[in-house]
């Protein structure tokens, strides 16, 4: 099948046409011809006002909640929504019920998602159940696929137990996923521990919980030599540590959620559960330092945290809400919004194709003639209010319903079909 995308501005540092606007040919899923005017015949034209196109997006944290939960959301309406959301392929972490923890449970993923328009990347736990007493099957799953391994939202606790991932990943470049955390500092915290927690009676998480987690794992990956990432970094203090850790060239690199960079703490007043995520909405000291990290390349990648939630765990009181938000369709233009007049285009494109596909070892993806077409669709000037007729999730809780943001998303064109929205 032919498409022929019609005058789209490509971005792509990568590729000689980056910053021109061209036509695209893709043939068969391969990009066969880009001038500044083609005339070919093809079975579909795209041709969108503004457009522009670059290299297709990873999320490097999202929850399809399949496996054990599929009412929340499925692999279908999560593709559907990351397709929207301009994402080609999304890493899925191994919080599933029961846990991503096996061969078997990474093979069922990429069979059930094979057919399916985005490309699926398994995340499989650090160890068994993802209780943090023993190290699980991390080999078999990365031959069977898994492309990192991480236990989600959940620190493991022994470091010793960690000391031994780090060390057994080397042996064939693995990569671990953790989440910076000391829970007993974080137990039963509600939201960012700061002056609105105070002022609202609400038991806070301090930045230290996470300052602390993230410390120690960088002692053990200075001394073991092993690589790993942190998809959720929220605080000043933590931005400062990768910036250390980086200097002394450690195998480490870093991610944020969006929605950390778009709220803070002081949202919390209306005491709105869509609002409870972890790691919670720090203060604006964070945000900015958050966005300086993006800017000055300590941290690496931005992603959608994507963590879909029922109305009954979710419209509840705040101290009884799950945490988590749905993102992956907003991701990119929360994003946008945020740091259009702070970092380049370019740069922000980085963030979400070129460097998640750098860390997690997956192909390079460009625009060029003779390359396997694998791209976003976006235009990132026109602005748009997110609505709850336009979400493809099976579940809701979204705090972007109503919120005007800038930067839309077009569609994909990924495993040799273009899905537009």
């Amino acid at each position: 099948m032919k498409y022929i995308i019609k005058q789209a501005t490509i971005v792509d540092h990568l590729s000689s046409h980056d910053g021109k606007k061209k036509d695209i040919l893709i043939n068969n899923g391969t990009i066969e011809k880009i001038a500044d005017k083609i005339t070919d015949k093809a079975d579909q034209e795209i041709a969108i006002p503004g457009l522009h196109v670059s290299p297709g997006w990873i999320d490097m944290q999202a929850n399809f909640r399949d496996p054990g939960h599929e009412y929340k959301e499925n692999l279908a309406s999560g593709i559907a929504a990351a397709a929207k959301g301009g994402f080609t392929g999304v890493c899925l972490q191994s919080s599933t019920d029961p846990a991503l923890d096996n061969k078997s449970q990474v093979e069922y993923l990429k069979k059930t998602s094979a057919h399916l328009s985005v490309h699926i990347y398994p995340i499989g736990a650090i160890t068994h159940a993802r209780e943090g007493k023993e190290m699980a099957e991390l080999f078999d799953m990365n031959q069977a696929g898994a492309v990192a391994f991480s236990d989600d939202k959940r620190f493991v606790e022994n470091p010793k137990l960690m000391e031994l991932a780090l060390n057994y990943t080397k042996n064939f470049d693995g990569l671990i996923i953790h989440f910076a955390d000391t829970p007993a500092l974080s137990s039963k915290g509600m939201m960012h521990e700061g002056e609105t927690s105070v002022f609202l009676g609400m038991k806070g998480i301090p930045s230290m919980a996470e300052e602390q987690g993230l410390s120690r794992d960088l002692y053990l990956v200075e001394y073991t030599g092993g690589r790993i990432h942190y998809n959720l970094l929220s605080t000043a203090g933590a931005v400062g540590l990768i910036k250390e850790a980086k200097k002394k060239k450690l195998l480490v690199t870093a991610g944020v959620a969006a929605h950390q960079l778009y709220f803070t703490d002081e949202v919390l007043k209306g005491f709105e559960s869509v609002h409870k995520v972890n790691p919670p909405y720090r203060s604006q000291k964070d945000a900015d330092a958050l966005a300086a990290g993006l800017k000055d390349k300590i941290i690496d990648v931005i992603c959608s945290d994507h963590s879909p939630e029922d109305v009954e765990n979710k419209n509840l009181e705040f101290d009884y809400a799950r945490n988590g938000i749905i993102n992956i369709q907003t991701a990119f233009p929360v994003a946008n919004t945020v740091l259009r007049k702070k970092i380049s285009l370019s740069e922000l494109i980085q963030k979400f194709s070129g460097n998640p596909r750098g860390i997690l070892g997956l192909p390079t993806a460009t625009i060029e003639e003779g390359m396997t077409a694998e791209m976003t669709f976006f235009d990132p000037e026109s602005t748009f209010i997110f609505t709850k007729e336009e979400n493809v999730s099976n579940s809701a809780n979204s705090p972007f319903f109503g919120v005007e943001l800038t930067g839309k998303v077009h569609g994909i064109f990924c495993k040799g079909n273009a899905v537009i929205n």
